[in-house]
């Protein structure tokens, strides 16, 4: 139990968190998802083995293995969903033996909302007054593994804001209930949405004599299918494109006309892409708040929101990290994880580990662009501290490599006519 967990939480919640955790050992959670995670294993080393093996002189045989293989695999890929899904129910009956062992639901939900949402003052946890403290409670917000470690820094939302400010509970839960993408995320995770959670959680209060924590009664405005499945659509249409592309191209014998197909196919493929490109980096960048951008519903890791921030950096993407180039920033509405990305990854390593320590407890102003999928964050296009400004040049760079895709393109067009 890390330190960040009792200068976060009160008494209560703390007692309810590790309730939770005590509720995975009474369920003997840990055999069971050990015993569960080892089917799709096996179906994966019968896959391994049917196809690499050497056929037999007998085709039958080598047909048997064939389509064995072809089995093994799907059954692996559909047992490793089911095993995430028991994985997801197995957290709903550990968050309702805490609740029926400290009859107090609404600790655990407002535990959750803590550690989940970050959503806590200084007023209402132990945390001290002093900087320090602060940043320690913050960075050690993954505790107990209450929410999957892979999207646990996706749902911090705010420090400054008070707990019981409902609205804004509620404003941040709107892309997990409304945003199909949010469905998607919850597929491929080991836990439950946390606003699947909460409202479980809340259906328990009144057992209790207490009110619901939280009663998302806010109207969705429309749907979002049709955004949703344009997103999939300009998401997979370079890779489809490509497969076509290139079975077509065998298909096709005459040479010149292969060559035609192919420059066609990147000419197509490099536009695409920089449609897929400019949707993820729109312009028209505007002021913002982090809480503003957390209530936005129309955003995933295919559509952005073009944004600038001001805040202060108060640690690591990655709390601990060296190695880790990405930033935490902090304005007076909430927290938010900066995305550094350079072109080449040894240029972000060597940033992480002698430059990034400048931009530690600074003020700085951030353009960039904001996406959610399932882990809201800011890709940075620049940033301004101390009067100097650091520029990410992977816009450029992939500007130009699709530049260059198409100029090539048309030259296999050209040739090919």
């Amino acid at each position: 139990m890390t330190r960040g967990i009792f200068d976060l939480l009160t008494e209560e919640e703390v007692l309810a968190v590790v309730g939770h955790e005590l509720g995975h050992v009474t369920h003997y959670d840990m055999l069971f998802m050990t015993a569960a995670a080892l089917v799709p294993l096996v179906l994966y080393y019968i896959y391994e083995v049917c196809s690499s093996s050497n056929s037999d002189n007998d085709s039958k045989v080598g047909q048997a293995k064939a389509v064995a293989s072809i089995i093994a695999y799907v059954l692996y890929i559909v047992s490793q969903y089911i095993v995430l899904w028991l994985s997801r129910t197995r957290e709903y009956y550990a968050d309702d033996f805490s609740i029926k062992e400290t009859q107090n639901p609404n600790a655990l939900a407002s535990a959750l909302v803590k550690i989940g949402f970050g959503l806590v003052t200084s007023d209402e946890a132990n945390i001290p007054d002093d900087d320090n403290k602060k940043k320690a409670s913050t960075k050690n917000i993954g505790a107990l593994g209450i929410f999957d470690a892979k999207t646990s820094k996706s749902l911090v939302v705010s420090t400054n804001n008070n707990i019981n400010n409902k609205e804004l509970i509620k404003n941040s839960m709107k892309w997990e209930m409304w945003n199909p993408w949010g469905f998607i995320c919850e597929l491929n995770s080991t836990h439950p949405l946390i606003s699947k959670r909460l409202i479980n959680i809340s259906a328990h209060s009144k057992e209790y004599q207490q009110e619901p924590f939280i009663t998302f009664d806010l109207v969705k405005p429309e749907s979002y299918v049709d955004d949703f499945l344009i997103e999939l659509l300009i998401s997979y249409a370079p890779v489809l494109t490509i497969l076509i592309g290139i079975i077509l191209a065998f298909a096709i014998e005459n040479g010149r006309k292969n060559t035609l197909f192919i420059g066609g196919t990147l000419v197509l493929t490099a536009i695409l892409c920089y449609i897929k490109f400019k949707r993820a980096h729109k312009g028209g960048y505007q002021d913002n708040k982090i809480a503003n951008l957390l209530g936005e519903v129309k955003v995933s890791n295919v559509t952005s929101v073009p944004c600038i921030l001001e805040g202060n950096v108060i640690g690591r993407g990655n709390p601990g990290c060296i190695f880790n180039e990405d930033f935490v920033l902090r304005d007076e509405t909430g927290i938010i994880f900066l995305d550094y990305n350079q072109p080449l990854t040894v240029v972000n390593k060597i940033f992480a580990l002698f430059k990034s320590k400048e931009y530690m407890d600074k003020k700085i102003k951030v353009k960039g662009w904001y996406r959610r999928c399932p882990v809201p964050y800011v890709e940075i296009f620049e940033m301004e501290v101390d009067g100097k400004t650091k520029k990410i040049y992977t816009y450029y760079v992939a500007i130009a490599a699709m530049i260059i895709m198409l100029l090539i393109g048309l030259f296999l067009v050209y040739a090919g006519l």
